[in-house]
C-alpha cells in the first residue's frame, strides 16, 4: 500500500495544474487563470512502490459556472522516458524531494492499474489516508480476458481517449457531469466496463459521476 504523506509541496498541485489546465483542449474556462479547489478523487497502489497514482478532482470557479474536471496524475522521482510532452510540473516534496508530476494518461503504470482497476484486479484507495479504501468508487467489467494495454492516448474537446491496438477504447471524462440518482452505478449501454465515483459540489453537496468508460474493440 502506498504511504500518504502529510507534508508541504512546493509548488503545490492545485498550483500546478491551475498552469497547465488551460492547455487542455477539454478545458472549459476563460482566458483568466483557474481558481481550482479540490474536490475529490482517489488513488491507485503501483505493485512496484515507485509510482505515485492519483485520481484528483478539481472544480474551477473563474467562469461563468463552476466546472468539475478530473486530472489522473502520476508522481515520480525521476522524469519519465519520453513523456516530456505529459509534463504537468515538478514539486519539491518535503519527505519524498524532488517530483515530476504527469498527466497520467500518458503514464503506463496508470493505464495497467486503471485497467486492473477495472477488471478488479486493484482497489481504489483513499485519497487521504494509508491503507483505506475508497468504497465509494465503484467498477465494473463484462469482458472474458484482460483489457488490453499498449493504449495510444488522444484528447478532444470533451475529455481523453486510450485506445488499444485491437480497437478497445477506455474513455476518461474529464468534463465531469453529475448523474441521475443511480445512474453512475452501472456501466452505460454497450460499454464493456466503468469506473464510478463521487465528488464535492461547490454548495457543499456531493455529485457522482461517471470517471471512465471501456468499449470493447470490434
Amino acid at each position: 500500500m502506498a504511504v500518504i504523506h502529510h507534508t508541504v509541496l512546493k509548488p503545490s498541485k492545485l498550483e500546478l495544474l491551475a498552469s497547465w489546465l488551460p492547455s487542455r483542449p477539454w478545458y472549459r474556462g476563460g482566458a483568466g487563470e483557474p481558481e481550482l479547489a479540490k474536490a475529490g478523487g482517489f488513488r491507485l497502489d503501483d505493485p512496484e512502490g515507485e509510482v505515485g497514482i492519483e485520481f484528483m478532482v478539481v472544480t474551477d470557479s473563474s467562469g461563468p459556472e463552476p466546472v468539475s474536471y478530473l486530472t489522473p496524475l502520476t508522481y515520480r522521482g525521476a522524469p519519465l522516458d519520453g513523456a516530456a510532452h505529459a509534463l504537468v510540473g515538478t514539486m519539491e516534496h518535503g519527505v519524498l524531494g524532488r517530483r515530476w508530476a504527469y498527466d497520467g494518461c500518458h503514464d503506463p503504470v496508470l493505464a495497467a492499474q486503471l485497467a486492473a482497476l477495472i477488471e478488479g484486479r486493484a482497489e481504489a484507495q483513499d485519497q487521504n489516508a494509508s491503507d483505506t479504501p475508497a468504497r465509494e468508487v465503484t467498477r465494473s467489467y463484462t469482458g472474458g480476458g484482460p483489457v488490453p494495454t499498449g493504449f495510444t492516448v488522444t484528447d478532444d474537446h470533451e475529455g481523453t481517449e486510450l485506445r488499444a491496438p485491437d480497437g478497445t477504447a477506455l474513455r476518461l471524462h474529464r468534463v465531469l457531469r453529475p448523474a441521475a440518482d443511480g445512474a453512475a452505478e452501472g456501466a452505460p449501454a454497450g460499454a464493456a466496463g466503468h469506473v464510478a465515483g463521487p465528488w464535492r459540489s461547490p454548495d457543499g453537496t456531493e455529485a457522482r459521476g461517471l470517471f471512465a468508460v471501456l468499449r470493447a474493440g470490434s
